[in-house]
């Protein structure tokens, strides 16, 4: 038994097979829920939303991370009392090779041409 299920609070994920396009696309179209996705990439580990410096209300915050959630970009799962972050890079690749990488990558470079911190 899962951490989750031992809690009753397990949130709800699309399976591999049911992601599609249309909504991952949607997800990272959000300069806020890109920066997420690219920390999350570049730090290749489980992180707590409270991990994220991000200049919105925790409101808000929640509402990026459920969008993510939603379309497969990310999986939430309780670890205790902490709500923990991972890109579902494994699925993502897996059904749109080379997507997440060309999306990373032009997000790095646009980042160092407009001089963003993010």
């Amino acid at each position: 038994m899962t951490d989750t299920a031992a809690t009753g609070r397990d949130l709800p994920h699309p399976e591999r097979e049911n992601i599609r396009l249309e909504p991952v696309l949607h997800a990272l179209s959000d300069p806020m829920r890109l920066r997420i996705v690219r920390e999350l990439a570049g730090r290749g580990a489980e992180l707590t939303c409270s991990q994220f410096d991000l200049p919105v209300t925790k409101s808000t915050t929640t509402h990026h991370f459920r969008v993510l959630r939603e379309s497969g970009v990310v999986r939430q799962v309780y670890r205790g009392t902490a709500k923990m972050n991972a890109l579902r890079r494994d699925d993502l690749d897996g059904l749109f090779p080379g997507l997440l990488d060309s999306l990373l990558s032009a997000a790095d470079r646009q980042s160092r041409r407009l001089g963003d911190a993010a």
